[in-house]
């Protein structure tokens, strides 16, 4: 630590500089107030130490609020006499960290390190979590930016019916209080101007700020160019892909983004899909009880954002009456217990898909996230979330 100190009696000076200035640590000592400003203008203190109370107490307090000024971050420890302790309360409450009572003997120069240290550490701590909760605020405003690119009210052709959810990582710290995290989750669904609809999910690598902004910069792309006329989903996902990768945010220390894309046909009863790694949603015909991942044998492709001139496949994908589809992020089925290799897993949502196999979609949407929350063991899931079912009702 680096203290300055501003002493009226020589004798003591030299005591406290011998035992201040050990190891690492600086102590510079003056008897001018003169010098003490001009000191202080160094700005590179830890604490400043004074004496106060030596007959001349407006000519310290002078000083005190000048240095006060100079360094309004540096904590400033007080030394008096007892019989001038009454003097105390206006230095505290003008920014005065700490004092300690002078004694004739001089024992109290042995607590002047314990306290400076005491103080110092105080103040770091405070400084640490005022830095703490400015960022916590920071990251708050970009996870309801997040949140605000999520679709409200998601109108569905006649015939089908669709719900779905985000949530974002939680993980439950000492005291059991939960920290909500920014993260790079996504899904969207709109209408085209044909009356298609489409359905997307992805998730960008790793978690935080970073994950975040590469999925509200996908989001951006892909509400520029809906509009625009491409052949197949393969074709937009490529678009996607070759724009994204002129975006270092996203490519950026090995960053990328998983996507799926589909366009439902609503009149053809189709789904036309590409996976740009991606997981499989899982197609479910409950009149068949048949349940399996589309297209089990298809080529996911690679991730966006990594190559730009990557070709993708377009897939087709008959929707049966009664067929439900859950798309998610790997949030879902990767939820696991603290130290435990055991997660919900690809089995734990095959068996929730089947339990809920007579429940309308909410239920079966909230089924999901309590099944996979519940294997947590309470902890919360450490990934962001995003499901979405689509289910086309009987005729």
């Amino acid at each position: 630590m680096r203290v300055l100190v501003a002493w009226d009696n020589p004798a003591e000076a030299e005591l406290l500089s011998l035992y201040l200035n050990v190891g690492d640590d600086e102590a510079q000592i003056t008897h001018s107030a003169d010098d003490a400003l001009r000191l202080a203008q160094k700005n590179t203190w830890d604490a400043v130490l004074m004496a106060l109370g030596n007959g001349q107490e407006e000519e310290v307090y002078r000083v005190f609020q000048r240095i006060r000024e100079q360094l309004p971050d540096c904590p400033v420890v007080g030394v008096c006499d007892a019989g001038s302790v009454f003097n105390i309360a206006r230095y505290l409450t003008n920014g005065m960290r700490s004092y300690l009572l002078r004694d004739r003997q001089g024992d109290f120069i042995f607590l002047v390190r314990s306290t400076l240290e005491s103080v110092i550490d105080a103040v770091r701590a405070e400084r640490e979590k005022a830095l703490a909760d400015r960022l916590r605020q920071e990251i708050e405003a970009v996870r309801k930016l997040q949140e605000s690119i999520i679709p409200r009210n998601i109108q569905c052709p006649p015939g089908y019916r669709i719900c779905a959810r985000y949530e974002p990582s939680q993980i439950h710290v000492v005291g059991g209080k939960p920290v909500i995290l920014a993260g790079g989750d996504y899904y969207d669904v709109f209408t085209l101007t044909d009356d298609n609809l489409v359905i997307l999910v992805g998730d960008a690598s790793g978690h935080g700020m970073k994950a975040c902004m590469s999925i509200m910069t996908m989001h951006t792309l892909v509400r520029m160019i809906r509009g625009q006329r491409y052949q197949d989903t393969a074709s937009f996902v490529e678009e996607i892909n070759r724009r994204l990768c002129e975006q270092s945010i996203i490519h950026g220390e090995g960053g990328f983004i998983t996507l799926f894309y589909a366009v439902l046909k609503p009149n053809e009863h189709q789904l036309q899909w590409t996976s740009a790694g991606h997981p499989l949603p899982i197609a479910y015909d409950r009149q068949r009880e048949c349940l399996q991942p589309i297209g089990a044998d298809a080529q996911t492709g690679l991730p966006l954002g990594i190559y730009p001139d990557v070709r993708y496949e377009t897939h087709t994908l008959p929707l049966a009456p009664h067929m439900r589809l859950v798309l998610y992020t790997d949030g879902l089925v990767e939820a696991f217990e603290a130290n435990t290799s055991t997660s919900y897993g690809l089995e734990g949502l095959l068996r929730t898909v089947r339990r809920t196999r007579d429940l309308d979609l909410e239920q079966a949407l909230q089924a999901l996230f309590d099944d996979s929350f519940a294997s947590t063991g309470g902890q919360g899931r450490h990934d962001d979330t995003s499901v979405v079912l689509l289910e086309r009702a009987m005729p």
